[in-house]
């Protein structure tokens, strides 16, 4: 039974069905696990799709893994991992998102193995036929019950998400587009296009990638730098200022001093100083 590989309309390894899974003793499912293989095959890859793909599901994946990092929750991202559900044909998303679940590395994630299916995926589509993200991937991520579909076509800079309207259905609704941001309810976050960028928000805040968050804190620490030195001038500046006027102070009695010798020359010995009585 670890060797199925026999599917519908192609050889590729499949996962067994949840009955056959149930029946299994722990031994015999351990050694399915390891039997699956842990990568696709070309025929089953898109054709490569260069910067434009990469880089949308791994800036995404690294906005995603800075919120929940700072969330302290156990969410568990993937790119292009193997997912295999029971008695389906293995499918690779460009991104994947599982909540409250270990976050070790994985090569695979096998459903009836993990104990939970995926929740929120999203395909990158730069070139060639978009059936495949719009239409099939629609219908078929919906009949696996995975909650949430998103779909970011970077050749024309759209943005589509789908959303199942309760557990037990099977079919999407089209998530509606709010002040230009699709809500996604799994993940607690808005998703927005824009300057060419897939950005995600919390409410009002803009969550930023990792660069942008260490470009951010340079920033600041440059500016607070700035204002510690501006302040050290400042306080410079009024040492400088008390010390002037204490050696006005000093000159001004060193003259005065100077003026009272005089006029005491002036005046002669014996001579009473103005104001005082013979």
């Amino acid at each position: 039974m670890a060797q199925r590989a026999q599917e519908r309309g192609g050889s590729f390894p499949q996962a067994p069905t949840q009955e056959e899974w149930e029946r299994m003793s722990v031994a015999e499912q351990g050694q399915v696990v390891e039997s699956l293989p842990g990568e696709v095959t070309w025929d089953e890859m898109a054709m490569p799709e260069g910067d434009l793909h990469s880089q949308a599901k791994l800036e995404t994946r690294d906005v995603l893994r800075g919120f929940f990092s700072r969330q302290r929750r156990q969410v568990y991202l993937g790119t292009e991992l193997p997912v295999y559900y029971p008695g389906e044909r293995r499918f690779a998303p460009d991104l994947l998102v599982v909540r409250d679940v270990e976050t070790h590395p994985r090569n695979k994630w096998m459903v009836s193995y993990e104990g939970k299916g995926l929740e929120w995926v999203m395909e990158v589509h730069v070139g060639g036929d978009r059936k495949k993200d719009a239409e099939y991937n629609v219908e078929r991520y919906a009949r696996l019950g995975i909650p949430e579909y998103f779909i970011y076509d970077r050749a024309r800079e759209r943005l589509e998400a789908y959303r199942l309207p309760a557990p037990e259905a099977r079919r999407y609704e089209r998530i509606p587009l709010e002040s230009g941001r699709y809500r996604s309810e799994v993940l607690g976050l808005e998703f927005e296009l824009a300057g060419g960028k897939l950005r995600l928000w919390v409410g009002n805040a803009l969550l930023l990638e990792s660069h942008e968050l260490l470009e951010q804190e340079q920033r600041l620490r440059e500016e607070e730098e700035r204002r510690r030195q501006a302040a050290e001038r400042g306080r410079e500046e009024a040492e400088r200022g008390r010390e002037e006027a204490e050696r006005g102070r000093e000159e001004a009695e060193r003259r005065l001093a100077e003026l009272q010798a005089e006029l005491a020359r002036l005046r002669g010995p014996g001579e009473t100083p103005p104001g005082q009585l013979k």
